[in-house]
């Protein structure tokens, strides 16, 4: 895979991660557009282990107060994480679902559901979701009172994120509004919630390596190690873009959604009529073969 291949798909990975937008769906049309067709699934893992380390370090400090709380010990002093001491386990609540339904419906994910069609609807739908959550969250809890029934709502939600074309942050966010937590809380508890679900993806693809790998995989390692910072060095403005996307200036950060809101809203036409003209209009469009760093291909 040219260098610059590797630079652009694995920046498009860390700026689409952490907003409210598809990540799978802006790496598929960026490899059609660009006419890019590269075979790396070292490089898809590398992806993930680049999103997850911005994760890790960003949120380094609320995890160590989570973790050392969720064990009895006083490791921080965010007064919202504080307060609810039980955070650590409700997380490890949310994650169950997504674990179960990714182990169950993970092929027919990378296969049957990843398609233009597929995608062009879920794009739609899922910003249909955050307006309407805008509108008919009442945003008056912070992250102290979640409880179990938010983290299994929030976690039922992320489910959905299966489906290829269906933003995580995205739908998680939506839930947690319509729980009726603040824009920041919702979108903090969605990231933190992604850690996990992202760790656990990059673990399977590692291990499908270990089990299928060949010569081919190990050639896509360069290629992985190459994309891995530079997806981490995108991840951490988009971050920073999201209301409670860290610590500290959170009422600034507050005003911020609405620019990402409005992206994400203007976005989604101008997604389903490029993949609706490549599906209806443009008969290559059967030929296109996206990269395995977006399809997920498995070896024979």
């Amino acid at each position: 895979m040219p260098i610059m291949q590797v630079i652009v798909l694995a920046v498009v990975q860390g700026l689409t991660e952490f907003l409210p937008v598809s990540s799978t769906a802006h790496l598929y049309l960026t490899s059609w557009l660009l006419g890019w067709n590269a075979e790396s699934l070292d490089f898809d893992i590398m992806l993930h282990l680049g999103t997850l380390a911005a994760v890790l370090i960003y949120f380094f400090r609320d995890w160590v107060q989570i973790i050392g709380q969720g064990f009895g010990m006083d490791a921080g002093h965010d007064p919202e994480l504080k307060h609810n001491r039980m955070l650590l386990w409700l997380m490890a609540i949310g994650t169950i679902p997504i674990g179960v339904c990714g182990a169950l419906f993970n092929e027919m994910a990378e296969t049957v559901w990843r398609t233009p069609v597929v995608m062009g609807i879920m794009l739609i739908a899922i910003g249909v979701v955050i307006w309407f959550a805008e509108k008919a969250g009442r945003m008056v809890r912070d992250m102290a009172s979640l409880s179990l029934a938010d983290a299994l709502a929030i976690g039922l939600a992320q489910v959905l994120a299966i489906v290829p074309g269906c933003s995580r942050s995205g739908i998680t966010i939506s839930a947690g509004l319509f729980r009726n937590l603040t824009r920041e809380s919702a979108a903090r508890f969605s990231f933190l919630l992604s850690t996990p679900a992202i760790g656990g993806a990059a673990v399977k693809a590692l291990w499908d390596i270990h089990k299928h790998g060949g010569p081919g995989h190990r050639r896509g390692g360069g290629e992985g190690a190459l994309g891995h910072p530079q997806t981490r060095w995108a991840a951490r403005p988009a971050g920073r873009a999201v209301p409670g996307g860290g610590r500290g200036e959170r009422i600034d950060r507050l005003r911020r959604d609405r620019l990402v809101s409005a992206i994400f809203a203007s976005r989604q036409p101008s997604c389903l009529c490029v993949l609706s003209h490549c599906f209806w209009h443009n008969s290559a469009c059967s030929g296109f073969h996206p990269p395995a760093s977006v399809m997920k291909r498995r070896p024979a």
